[in-house]
């Protein structure tokens, strides 16, 4: 009966362990992403993170980690919290840092498929790609 009771504890930790994974980590999720996006010397090391040319934070490292996935996955790992911010990011991008945007795009998306992929979506929600 002991035996059953742990087999039955052990199975539900691995089965909360693999409902956690399915998930990127909310940790940064309270990242103030509106100071970033005022700032122009935090964007543009949150910038230089993502394309190679600079050092990272902790929560820069685990958006460029993160970031391919998300792009093939549809976000599909990602929190509600992250759908908002990237949606926030992407606008901010698009209409007030084209240069940034189109070298982002240059790295992450050089073959377009990922903006043919999200571009409904993205004007669904009003923004012009």
């Amino acid at each position: 009966m002991k035996s059953a009771a742990c087999v039955c504890l052990c199975l539900a930790a691995l089965a909360a362990l693999a409902l956690a994974e399915d998930k990127y980590t909310n940790k940064f999720d309270n990242v103030n992403v509106d100071d970033i996006l005022k700032n122009q010397r935090l964007l543009d090391n949150y910038f230089k993170c993502l394309m190679d040319k600079g050092r990272c934070t902790p929560d820069g490292a685990e958006l460029k980690k993160s970031l391919p996935d998300a792009l093939t996955s549809r976000c599909s790992k990602c929190t509600e919290k992250q759908k908002m911010q990237t949606e926030k990011v992407v606008r901010f991008l698009i209409e007030k840092k084209q240069v940034l945007w189109k070298e982002l795009k240059a790295k992450y998306d050089p073959e377009g498929k990922y903006e043919a992929t999200y571009k409904q979506e993205a004007v669904a929600h009003g923004i012009k790609v």
